[in-house]
């Protein structure tokens, strides 16, 4: 430690401020009236007695009580303490709040705005936020930094951008895929008759069923006995086939990808989230956090109506970890960034000396969006002039880039749990694979509704129309007289069946004088018919495609 604040000490002796105006005083002549005032109040500090105050808030400032009673201050605001006492040459002593409150009315004792405000002490050692109320109430020092408050949460076990068969598109496009496979029969079916109205000729409209049957089959990649001649419906047709293909193609590249990536989104990346979603978030009570949202002149006030309804919470604890069990139970941890990630280090580095696998360590993660901004300084009553001594180191301090170093000498150079853990494997769940169980299940259950409905329907229609020994003679013969005007369309694209080649009423007569011709490796009858010559295989393996 002692190392330590030498190296910073040389490195501001390094820096404009360390003159020789505070140690050779042949040169006061030459001293401006600033100068002169800075060396003044130097030195009518050398020897003083300050009271320092400070609130718990680890790894900035916090507090212990030794054995005997008296209290010191710890973290990187008495780090810089340290350094301004040992360049001006003054004790002090270490006050706390009552409450452990930033910001805060009543008592005056109860905050450290308030013990600032009222000259209850000469400086306030704490990374305190600069907000526009507060500038008549203390004197601010120059900025140490920046503070950003960020959202921690649970790290959940699944994106929030789905997984499993659903996840490659949005829901928004799921609903269209619906309403475009629900729509496209009709459809056809609509087309296909104002055609036959409007163009006359042999082919008849398609029906809404086999319609609806096309586009499921093609859907799901099947095939359809529909044959049109009329170039509309293979229009219609090829649509659909060209819509299914990139769909098809879009789903299986995005599938891909979400099943092997580990990549998270999480619900909550914004305040806005919080608010739109309902969230329960806590933050620390009387923080800056407590007074932005109840100030309706600031941009998160619309986050005040979730105080009211009770899912935001202010709470004052004790140590940091004292918040893990409430982000466990599924709210989300509203704090300074400094502070999140010490508490996400230790406990990382507390599961890994428990032998806790290392996929298993990160149990919290923080959100990618900042929850708010604010510079942030030490405090000083208004009527002190400290304020311009102190402010001169503070600058060197923070363009020597110390004020950065002290923040985060304590932590890994590497990000801390990301969102993205940079996994190399990555098995499939059964969550993945969820949406095949229910669509197994939905498919069993519609057949087994739509087979009760069939018996039901056929039992309930041959009870009412069970015709008498009389009528199902008539029905016969006039069911003969109709198969014999029947009009039979033989689809002249598909092989003719074996049997009905070579069977018992066969259409080509093999005898033994009937040549057989090796072509291409195969064996082939050669037969005369009534258009030519005819090549029929042998009754090989090939031949089933004649079945």
């Amino acid at each position: 430690m002692a190392s330590g604040v030498e190296l910073i000490l040389s490195t501001i002796c390094n820096s404009s401020f360390c003159e020789a105006v505070y140690d050779n005083p042949n040169l006061d002549s030459g001293l401006t009236n600033k100068q002169n005032e800075m060396l003044s109040m130097a030195s009518n500090l050398n020897g003083k007695h300050l009271r320092i105050g400070t609130y718990n808030n680890y790894p900035l400032s916090w507090t212990e009580k030794e054995s005997n009673g008296t209290i010191t201050g710890h973290g990187v605001a008495f780090m810089i303490v340290d350094i301004l006492r040992r360049k001006f040459n003054f004790t002090f002593e270490v006050i706390v709040p009552e409450r452990n409150f930033e910001i805060g009315f009543g008592k005056p004792e109860n905050s450290l705005i308030s013990l600032v405000n009222n000259s209850i002490v000469d400086m306030a050692a704490a990374f305190l936020p600069k907000l526009t109320r507060f500038n008549k109430m203390v004197a601010f020092s120059n900025d140490l930094d920046e503070g950003v408050w960020m959202m921690m949460l649970k790290r959940p076990k699944e994106s929030a951008a789905g997984s499993g068969l659903l996840a490659p598109f949005d829901t928004y496009v799921w609903y269209l895929i619906l309403a475009a496979v629900v729509c496209y029969g009709p459809c056809i079916t609509f087309l296909t008759r104002m055609r036959s109205k409007l163009v006359q000729d042999k082919e008849s409209p398609i029906q809404l069923s086999p319609s609806i049957w096309f586009v499921y089959g093609s859907f799901i990649k099947q095939g359809t006995n529909l044959a049109p001649d009329a170039n509309t419906t293979r229009v219609l047709f090829a649509t659909w086939w060209i819509f299914i293909i990139l769909l098809s193609a879009f789903y299986t590249a995005n599938l891909t990808a979400f099943l092997t990536l580990s990549k998270f989104t999480l619900d909550i990346e914004s305040p806005q989230d919080l608010y739109k979603k309902n969230y329960r978030w806590v933050a620390m009570e009387g923080g800056a956090v407590q007074y932005t949202i109840r100030n309706p002149d600031e941009d998160l006030y619309y986050l005040n109506k979730m105080v009211a309804n009770g899912r935001a919470q202010f709470r004052s604890v004790t140590r940091d970890q004292d918040y893990l069990p409430i982000v466990e139970g599924g709210a989300v941890l509203v704090k300074e960034q400094t502070a999140i990630d010490h508490l996400m280090y230790g406990d990382y580095l507390k599961k890994a000396r428990e032998g806790v696998a290392e996929a298993d360590r990160c149990t919290y993660v923080v959100a990618p969006t900042a929850f708010m901004k604010k510079q942030r300084a030490f405090a000083y009553p208004t009527n002190t002039k400290i304020k311009f001594l102190f402010d001169a180191v503070i600058t060197n301090l923070l363009q020597a880039g110390i004020v950065d170093y002290l923040e985060h000498r304590d932590l890994p150079t590497t990000k801390i749990c990301p969102l993205d853990l940079q996994s190399k494997d990555r098995q499939l769940r059964n969550s993945d694979l969820l949406m095949t169980y229910i669509i197994m299940g939905v498919g069993l259950a519609a057949a087994a509704a739509t087979f009760i409905g069939e018996v039901l329907i056929k039992r309930s229609v041959f009870v009412k129309t069970k015709p008498h020994e009389g009528q199902i003679d008539k029905k016969q013969n006039k069911k003969k007289s109709k198969v014999r005007f029947n009009d039979h369309r033989y689809d002249d694209s598909r092989p003719p069946p074996y049997d009905s080649l070579f069977g018992g009423k066969s259409r080509y007569k093999i005898t033994e004088r009937t040549l057989r011709k090796t072509i291409n490796g195969r064996e082939y009858w050669v037969v005369d018919a009534a258009n030519g010559t005819r090549l029929i295989p042998v009754r090989t393996p090939s031949a089933f495609l004649y079945r």
